[in-house]
């Protein structure tokens, strides 16, 4: 069967452009193949147009519009997941504006369609005594305890994430001054974060334990698991929700019931918003691209702090009367205003 120019493209952009052109992650990549899936889903069942049978010509603005539609109509798909799908559409067309500039006019249209603006959430995260809690909860003395101490300790004091964790090496360790560890974030970016100086000692005893000071060891993964293996995304929530369980049976009030890392994570970030450091260390200390995701924890500080000072204002300011009420001209005037 002969194959349709919509189909050498999809594989050159997949196989070809995000790997050696962008640099994508295998990750990312996996997330755009499954955006393509649904797209091929959309033209079957809705346009009747199967995968054997697409081409270039029928990638227009209509079409792209009501799939994006679909997503969310059929597929029950969040406005945040709706915008994801429609990244990898875009990227594609991108892609295409410089393969098949023929079509040039219809892509600008579809690269027209505007982002869906998803409403705001309220950050969830612990308070400081929250944290100290969940700290607490965890034995050193125990099997394990150790490693989940610092395990946890680096998801607060640096706020890095899971993905990022899991991925440190011995050798991303620098404990000589200044104390640093070496992060490997999102889209095979790196960066440097502080480790503060308290916690250096417990990491030594952690790694003298694991025998990580040996020579030819900088090559292991800091945390392994009971397999001796790499840990998993699901192997560190596990950890997270188990001490949250023993710190929440004493101090209820201070850990949520869906308390993840990604809490943490947050949490790192509101106290270095709270203490007044800049948003552009921030951004750079959580690995952001840029400082508009970064934003939104300064936006919730200043709203927490609104709440706090209305609900203050209303045991200063005296309860007020409105004017109509006890105004017997305002009254009468109100009440012939129709008349008028």
């Amino acid at each position: 069967m002969k194959q349709t120019d919509f189909a050498k493209a999809l594989n050159r952009f997949l196989t070809d452009y995000l790997v050696n052109k962008r640099g994508s992650s295998s990750k990312t990549i996996d997330s755009y193949r499954y955006a393509f899936i649904l797209l091929l889903d959309y033209y079957n069942e809705v346009l009747h147009i199967p995968a054997e049978k697409m081409t270039l010509k029928d990638l227009t603005y209509e079409h792209l519009s009501g799939f994006l539609d679909w997503l969310q109509k059929e597929k029950q798909n969040k406005t945040a997941t709706r915008n994801q799908r429609q990244a990898a559409i875009n990227s594609f067309i991108h892609f295409l504006t410089y393969e098949y500039p023929e079509f040039l006019n219809e892509y600008q249209k579809i690269l027209g369609i505007p982002i869906k603006k998803a409403p705001l959430k309220e950050i969830s995260y612990l308070k400081t005594d929250g944290a100290i809690s969940l700290m607490s909860s965890i034995d050193i003395n125990k099997a394990d305890g150790l490693r989940d101490y610092i395990l946890l300790m680096l998801l607060y004091t640096t706020g890095i994430r899971v993905s990022e964790l899991i991925n440190i090496q011995v050798k991303d360790l620098s404990l000589h001054e200044p104390y640093t560890l070496l992060v490997h974030g999102k889209g095979q970016k790196s960066r440097y974060v502080p480790l503060m100086k308290d916690s250096i000692p417990i990491i030594q005893k952690y790694l003298k334990k694991m025998r990580y000071l040996q020579p030819g060891k900088g090559e292991e993964w800091l945390f392994i698991n009971h397999m001796k293996k790499q840990f998993t995304r699901q192997g560190i929530n596990y950890i997270v929700k188990k001490y949250g369980d023993i710190a929440r049976s004493s101090f209820p009030e201070l850990i949520p019931d869906d308390i993840s890392p990604h809490k943490l994570r947050h949490t790192t970030a509101m106290e270095l918003v709270d203490s007044g450091v800049d948003l552009i260390y921030i951004r750079d200390l959580l690995g952001h691209v840029s400082v508009r995701t970064t934003e939104i924890y300064a936006k919730t500080d200043a709203k927490l702090k609104r709440a706090a000072i209305e609900a203050a204002s209303k045991e200063l300011v005296p309860p007020e009367d409105a004017r109509w009420d006890n105004d017997e001209d305002l009254k009468s005037w109100l009440k012939n205003f129709n008349r008028r």
